[in-house]
């Protein structure tokens, strides 16, 4: 499997898409389903949002990369990107400590070990 690496911009555009509220619920349902994903009819019974607001939600988080759609039949699936979400997570450790293990010391501060 091809390791993604992300740039300043595609992980600003996916932060900037998991802070909202409705979209970080949206993505970590995603998450919880795994590969098999989930259809829009069925994320928006599980969160109770209106089908055209997740709509909305859906797009911003596809257009950051953390999420992808595949027709099937009548039907979207939807999938979280498990390969965006740790390149995301890797750009954020790798800028945060300098490479190193980040750790919460009691007043919140990020310190290398």
């Amino acid at each position: 499997m091809e390791t993604k690496t992300l740039d300043e911009v595609s992980a600003v555009r996916a932060l900037a898409a998991l802070a909202q509220a409705q979209r970080l619920r949206t993505f970590r349902a995603l998450v919880v389903a795994g590969p098999d994903g989930l259809t829009p009819g069925t994320i928006a019974e599980k969160l109770e949002v209106t089908p055209s607001a997740l709509s909305f939600h859906l797009k911003e988080l596809a257009h950051s990369g953390l999420v992808s759609s595949e027709p099937r039949g009548r039907n979207l699936i939807y999938r979280a990107d498990f390969g965006q979400m740790n390149a995301l997570l890797a750009y954020m450790t790798e800028h945060c400590c300098q490479g190193e293990t980040c750790e919460v010391a009691g007043d919140a501060a990020c310190t290398t070990c």
